[in-house]
């Protein structure tokens, strides 16, 4: 009864920040022609309620894909359809055809926040709960609150949620299904996933792992008896969710390749994040490799759209390599998780029309391994909020930021006394310590060095977001500060992958993990 308890209130603590977050500003209020984020979502909700199916991923003359047209997957329409058949109820102007475009009241913003908070209730906290339950290492009650309470404080996806304004659905799926793979319920987990897939294509991020750790798993023992008829089973589970949820676009074929073009716009370029220029997007400060070496080479004006595509898949696929043949050969759930920031990451970092917001499909796994890997996991989730700063500017979110920032550090340091979790066990670089000794005479000294990092890294993050806040850029350099926060998010984000990795690559010679019965 205890532990339920202390979980209310964690949850009612979370709900609160989330429901204050929710009070300020969203993208793109009060600025036309294109408003923001907020009104893409409306506008969803308007095209998927007035007009049929089949014209919902088309251009015409009711549906403009110029002005924020669908380029998620069928369950984003669908449950912007369900959305727009309640708000029809309660006012039918928020989602009348043509007429509702640029909608804007106090009690549609209501209806709206209020509809991610269902989603967050229904979906993401109750995966974040029974996650945290599940944990071995967080058997105790009180641990299994604590860890609660910092992934649900975790400032990046309170902001982009409950302030810029985007449902966490596709993340809240994905958690499930992690969740029901520690439970070994791989089926129902491979049907999470698929639905988190067919929610945001993003998810894409995470697909390489969750293959790779259910196929080394029937492989494990050999291809034959349990392990093949459950390889048929996942197969067949794939399959039907993925019919289930394109059933009515399946009509022709070329219903299907529309929606895949509205998906996969490959045409617009690597930086093109989106189809125009919009004052609450800025796909080219992005804090990822292209971006930031744009900065010292023109990377559009010396490489073709094609050449760039096919860089960009290469170094992607170069960089989740190594965590994938690995989690294949050495299937581990532990594994599983550090694979899903590897791969994430690899694909943030250097994959083609990146959002700034991708980066929190890095981060919400980041906060599955918070209680293994306290320290780096809170540095990391402080970096990922910091690299968003431009876009919650422009949205009006500095009070959020720099109140939940500095709130979600509190309470990591009172947690997890991170401080104190720097040695190379605590770190889990126990292994890749042992095969540098007598090589690397400073790994003495190493805790030291890295608290002296974290410290610096914290101070120049402070400064970047108080001058970003405050003081004027340079008139020849406009997007100075921008600029340096991409480029050492960037940075950050490259020594976190080479640390991810090294986890990865020298865990479970000297660990034990959990078997693969």
């Amino acid at each position: 009864m205890e532990k339920w308890s202390l979980m209310t209130i964690t949850v009612l603590l979370a709900l609160t920040v989330r429901w204050a977050v929710s009070l300020g500003s969203y993208s793109g209020a009060g600025k036309p022609p294109m408003y923001g984020d907020y009104e893409a979502q409306r506008h969803w909700q308007e095209i998927t309620y007035n007009l049929p199916i089949r014209q919902w991923y088309f251009n015409t003359s009711d549906n403009n894909l110029q002005y924020w047209g669908l380029d998620y997957p069928p369950l984003t329409a669908y449950h912007s359809f369900v959305c727009a058949y309640i708000a029809k109820l309660i006012n039918p102007d928020w989602v009348a055809l043509h007429t509702s475009r640029g909608y804007e009241s106090q009690p549609h913003k209501l209806f709206m926040r209020t509809t991610v908070f269902v989603a967050d209730l229904l979906v993401y906290i109750p995966a974040v709960i029974l996650y945290c339950f599940s944990l071995k290492e967080t058997s105790a009650k009180k641990k299994a609150s604590t860890c609660a309470l910092c992934i649900l404080l975790y400032p990046g996806l309170i902001l982009i949620d409950h302030g810029h304004f985007q449902y966490p659905l596709s993340l809240g799926l994905a958690l499930w299904a992690v969740l029901c793979l520690s439970h070994d319920w791989d089926l129902l987990g491979s049907v999470a996933f698929c639905l988190a897939l067919n929610y945001k294509q993003m998810e894409l991020y995470h697909s390489l792992p969750f293959f790779c750790y259910l196929l080394g798993k029937c492989f494990k023992k050999g291809l034959k008896g349990k392990r093949l008829v459950l390889l048929v089973k996942l197969a067949g589970t794939v399959l039907l969710s993925f019919a289930a949820c394109w059933l009515p676009f399946s009509t022709d074929v070329e219903q299907i390749m529309q929606v895949l073009r509205r998906l996969f716009p490959i045409d617009r370029g690597l930086f093109e994040a989106c189809m125009f220029s919009s004052p609450t997007h800025c796909p080219d400060k992005v804090a990822n490799i292209w971006c930031s070496l744009s900065v010292l080479i023109k990377i559009k004006n010396v490489i073709s759209p094609r050449t760039q595509l096919k860089l960009s898949f290469a170094v992607t696929f170069l960089s989740l390599l190594p965590a994938c043949i690995k989690l294949t050969v050495q299937p581990s759930l532990r594994g599983f998780k550090f694979a899903l920031v590897s791969c994430a990451l690899s694909f943030f970092l250097f994959s083609f029309q990146v959002h700034e917001k991708s980066i929190l499909l890095v981060s919400v796994p980041v906060c599955l391994v918070i209680n293994e890997i306290p320290f780096m996991a809170t540095w990391f989730l402080l970096v990922s909020t910091f690299s968003l700063l431009p876009l919650l500017l422009k949205d009006g979110l500095l009070l959020p930021y720099a109140v939940t920032t500095p709130a979600f550090l509190a309470v990591c340091l009172a947690s997890f006394s991170i401080l104190e979790k720097t040695s190379a066990e605590d770190l889990q670089l126990k292994a890749f310590s042992l095969s540098l000794k007598g090589y690397v005479s400073w790994f003495k000294s190493f805790p030291r060095i890295v608290r002296s990092l974290f410290l610096l890294s914290l101070a120049l993050m402070g400064a970047l977001s108080v001058l970003s806040a405050a003081a004027p850029p340079p008139q020849r350099l406009p997007d100075l500060f921008p600029v340096a926060v991409a480029v050492v998010s960037c940075l950050h984000f490259l020594l976190f992958l080479v640390y991810f990795n090294v986890v990865i690559l020298w865990d479970s010679r000297n660990r034990g993990q959990k078997k693969i019965s």
